[in-house]
Order: structure tokens, then sequence, then C-alpha cells
């Protein structure tokens, strides 16, 4: 996909020449100083990438309730997420379950930011298996006295 970067400040200044920029590329990349940098898109573009999303998913739902489509995806989970071979086999069995129900809420829902979550979440557990100290250091019994209940703040 094709981004085109501005200043924020040029959609302000100039903004049928920030936007004719769209004509070039499919998005248009603001970058602000003093936050998250937007995106520019056509609603056209924006609302096949959602029905691109949705039909996708659904697609690997389907799979998942097959044998064979469960296999095969299993099969090139690692060609997407190469870390997956630190797992132990049933935690990446258990990553894709949760990646694909994740997916599919997230096709309901019109947002990406929790499949993100779960990515990260078990990369991070793929990290910890594939350090052996790490992984040592945090699956080892505490030693001494219960610290007592965590509050969630």
């Amino acid at each position: 996909m094709s981004t085109t970067k501005v200043p924020f400040s040029q959609l302000i200044q100039q903004p049928a020449k920030t936007v004719a920029k769209l004509e070039e590329a499919q998005q248009v990349r603001l970058v602000r100083r003093d936050g998250e940098d937007l995106v520019l898109e056509t609603a056209n573009r924006a609302e096949a990438a959602a029905a691109a999303m949705t039909a996708t998913t659904r697609m690997f739902v389907s799979l998942m309730k097959q044998d064979e489509g469960a296999r095969a995806l299993l099969m090139v989970l690692p060609d997407v997420f190469p870390w997956v071979k630190f797992l132990p086999t049933e935690d990446v069995r258990a990553f894709l379950v949760e990646l694909v129900d994740t997916a599919n809420a997230c096709a309901e829902l019109d947002t990406l930011v929790p499949l993100e979550t779960v990515v990260e979440a078990w990369r991070s557990t793929a990290r910890i298996h594939a350090d052996p100290e790490l992984h040592a250091k945090l699956t080892e019994p505490l030693e001494g006295t219960d610290h007592g209940p965590v509050s969630v703040d």
C-alpha cells in the first residue's frame, strides 16, 4: 500500500492540495508533533478494507471448523508468525484459536486493536519460552511469604 507522509499542518493550510495527494497514493499519513499520526483515505478504500477483513476472517473461522482446515492453518502459522516455533505445541493451537476468534469479533466491530493485542501477548509469551533463563525465573516457585492480593490500579 502506498502512503504519502505530510505534516498535519499542511492539511490545515492547504486542504485541497493535501487531499489531492490521495490521487497519487492510497493513503495520506498526517504526521503530528503533539499526538498520534492520522491517516486520510477515501471512504471507498476504507470500506473495501473492512469488507476484505470480514470476508477473510469468515474464511478462517470456516477453516477452523474443519479438521483439514485447522491443520492447514497450524501448518502455515510459522510462516506468518515465525516466533511460534518457541511456543509449546498446545500454546500454538491456543494462539491460533484465540487469533481466529478475536479476528472474527474484530471484523464485527470494525476495529483491529484487540487483534494486535492478542498477537503481542502471544509474541511476549514466545519471548519468554525462547529465553531459558527468563523462563526459569518466571516459572520458578515464589519463595517466602505471600505478598497479599494485587490491586488493579
